[in-house]
């Protein structure tokens, strides 16, 4: 009897094993079954003659602080991840921390110049108007760049400026001061933020760029000399209307809610904002 006993345990309990068994190996499948759809979507090159809009609907998008695709991104109800530096954006997006970064088009190209495996959509989220921002109802200043800006435009220099930074072309020299140039109305602090190449950047201790040349060639056109302070992003205008930097350069596009808190020159370059992925 005991062994008839011994005989039917042993029996269910093989069964009870088989029938675990089979719901553990269930559960695998299921989860290798994800794993591998999750595996297969992230391996899918993502298709950039598509809409870049319809993309970034629901995705973790990173972007600098206080910029324009900041700004772009919120009000798209994209799961925004805002860094300080759009250097630690595109890093975040290089490790798949975030599904992609908005950004404008020239700094896009020079990151993926330094940067493999990293592409933009073809068709841009918005196209914008770049100028330089001055303390609100600084009319004066105002005036006076606007006049220094289209000066520049006429006699070429702001094309040389954007042939050595924004399109390279061979041999471009952009602008030189000129030899005995004089300060005579003192000197003049632009705001800037120098991670933002083409537009600025650190060679160096110097920062250079498209903005800083830009601003010499004004300064020195309106007898000032130049002090260039580099600060967070979203700290410029403060600086503006706290009249710790005279004027600011920093790759701006121009936006109604700007324009409440700084009044704006002239345009001086457009840009278009774009999203970038990894390739």
């Amino acid at each position: 009897m005991k062994k008839i006993l011994a005989s039917l345990m042993a029996a269910v309990l093989a069964m009870g094993l088989v029938a675990c068994g089979s719901g553990g190996s269930g559960e695998n499948s299921s989860t290798q079954t994800s794993q591998n759809s999750d595996t297969s979507v992230a391996a899918q090159k993502v298709d950039l003659s598509g809409d870049p809009v319809e993309f970034l609907k629901g995705k973790r998008v990173g972007a600098q602080q206080g910029t324009t695709g900041d700004s772009y991104a919120t009000e798209l109800g994209c799961q925004v991840m805002q860094y300080s530096r759009y250097a630690d954006a595109i890093t975040a997006l290089s490790q798949g921390k975030v599904d992609a970064v908005v950004i404008d088009e020239q700094p896009a190209t020079a990151f993926m110049n330094q940067k493999d495996g990293l592409a933009v959509f073809e068709t841009p989220l918005v196209h914008d108007e770049m100028a330089i921002a001055v303390k609100k109802g600084n009319s004066e200043l105002l005036e006076k760049l606007n006049q220094a800006i289209a000066t520049l435009e006429e006699n070429g220099t702001l094309q040389a400026i954007y042939d050595k930074y924004i399109t390279g072309v061979e041999g471009a020299t952009g602008y030189t001061t000129p030899e005995g140039t004089e300060y005579p109305n003192g000197k003049l602090i632009m705001a800037t933020n120098a991670t933002f190449p083409p537009y600025e950047y650190l060679e160096g201790d110097e920062i250079v760029g498209y903005d800083p040349e830009v601003s010499k060639a004004i300064c020195d056109l309106l007898g000032y000399e130049l002090e260039i302070v580099d600060m967070e992003f979203d700290g410029i205008f403060a600086a503006l209307n706290s009249g710790k930097a005279d004027f600011g350069a920093a790759g701006f596009s121009v936006t109604p809610d700007r324009a409440k808190t700084v009044d704006f020159t002239n345009t001086y370059y457009q840009s278009k904002l774009v999203c970038m992925v990894q390739e």
